[in-house]
C-alpha cells in the first residue's frame, strides 16, 4: 500500500473529465505493469495491467473507463476501433502518483461457431501480451454514470461478475484511503465460475472490517445452493436480502452491478422476491432508486 496522494482541487468531483484524449489524436501512454490474476488450473487468462500517462493532461475519477486504440487494422485495411475497458485503480494510481490506471482485461479467444476458426480479440490479446515498456494508445476517459457517491456516509452495495470486479476495486481502494473515516456500509458480491477465478481475491479480504466492510463470493461451479442449483451472486442477494432490503430503502444507498449482460434480471427477481416477503413494492422502490440515480448498472 502507497500512502495517499490528494489530488489538486481541479480533480474535485464535481468536475469530472471527459475525452481528454481521443481516438484522432491518443496519448503514448506506457505499459509499466502485466500481472496474471487467475490461479493455477483457470481456463482463463486475467491480467491486471497497469498504464502510466506521465507527461499527459489525463485524469479520471473512480467509475470511469479508459480506451484502448489497438494497433494495426482489421481485414477490410482499416484502423481497429477503440475499446473501452473499466478502470480498475482508484483516481490516485496504484502507485499513489495519480499517473498511472490500472485495467483489469481478459484475454478474448474463442472458436467461431460457424467456421470453427479460433478467433481471439484483437484489444484483449494485444494488452494481455503487452511487456512493461510497450506503448499504448490511451484515449479516454470516459462514463459519469458510474462514479462513486459525492455524498459522505453512503451506503454502496456492490454486484460484480468476473471483470466486472474492475470498478469496485477502485471504489474499495479510494473509499477506505481516501475517504477511510467514513461510517457508510460497504457490501461487495463478487461471483465467478471457479475459486481459481477469484479477481483480486487477497485485497479484497485485506479491507475486511466488521463494523462497515462485507465481502460475499460465489463461486458458481464449485458451490450448490440449498436446493442443488448452481451458486450465483442472486442467489447471495438472496440469503441478505433482509439487509440489503433495507439499505436500499435508506436515500443514502447506492446499488451498482458490473460484469456479463443478463445478470442484472436474476439480481431484480431476488430483491423483487424479498420485497414481495416483505410486503413492499418492489416496482416502486426501484422506480425511485432509478429516478434517484441510485440504481448503476454497466454490463457488456
Amino acid at each position: 500500500m502507497t500512502d495517499a496522494v490528494s489530488l489538486s482541487p481541479a480533480h474535485h468531483p464535481a468536475e469530472v473529465p471527459s475525452n481528454l484524449y481521443k481516438p484522432t489524436a491518443p496519448f503514448k501512454a506506457k505499459v509499466v505493469e502485466n500481472t496474471v490474476l487467475t490461479g493455477p488450473g483457470s481456463p482463463n487468462d486475467v491480467r491486471h495491467i497497469v498504464i502510466n500517462f506521465e507527461g499527459s493532461d489525463y485524469w479520471y475519477l473512480e467509475g470511469q473507463s479508459a480506451g484502448i486504440l489497438p494497433p494495426g487494422a482489421d481485414e477490410n485495411g482499416k484502423a481497429h476501433k477503440l475499446r473501452l475497458y473499466s478502470i480498475a485503480s482508484a483516481a490516485e494510481g496504484d502507485d499513489g502518483t495519480a499517473k498511472t490506471l490500472s485495467l483489469c482485461v481478459k484475454r478474448v479467444v474463442y472458436n467461431d461457431p460457424e467456421s470453427g476458426k479460433e478467433v481471439r480479440g484483437v484489444c484483449s490479446n494485444f494488452l494481455c501480451d503487452s511487456q512493461p515498456g510497450d506503448t499504448v494508445d490511451l484515449c479516454g476517459p470516459t462514463g459519469k454514470g458510474f462514479l462513486m457517491p459525492e455524498a459522505a456516509d453512503a451506503n454502496m452495495i456492490m454486484i460484480a461478475t468476473g471483470t466486472g470486479i474492475a470498478p469496485f476495486r477502485g471504489f474499495i481502494r479510494h473509499r477506505y484511503k481516501q475517504r477511510a473515516g467514513e461510517k457508510g456500509q460497504t457490501w461487495m458480491i463478487f461471483g465467478a465460475q471457479y475459486r481459481s477465478d477469484y479477481l483480486y481475491g487477497p485485497e479484497l479480504e485485506a479491507y475486511n472490517r466488521e463494523d462497515t466492510y462485507k465481502l460475499i463470493t460465489a463461486f458458481s461451479r464449485e458451490e450448490m445452493t440449498a436446493d442443488g442449483q448452481r451458486m450465483y451472486v442472486q442467489h447471495r442477494v438472496a440469503e441478505h436480502q433482509d439487509a440489503l432490503l433495507t439499505l436500499l430503502e435508506q436515500p443514502n444507498t447506492y446499488l451498482y452491478i458490473c460484469g456479463l449482460r443478463g445478470m442484472e434480471k436474476g439480481i431484480i427477481e431476488a430483491f423483487q422476491n424479498a420485497a414481495a416477503a416483505r410486503g413492499l413494492n418492489w416496482a416502486d422502490l426501484l422506480a425511485r432508486l432509478q429516478q434517484e440515480k441510485r440504481w448503476r448498472v454497466e454490463v457488456y
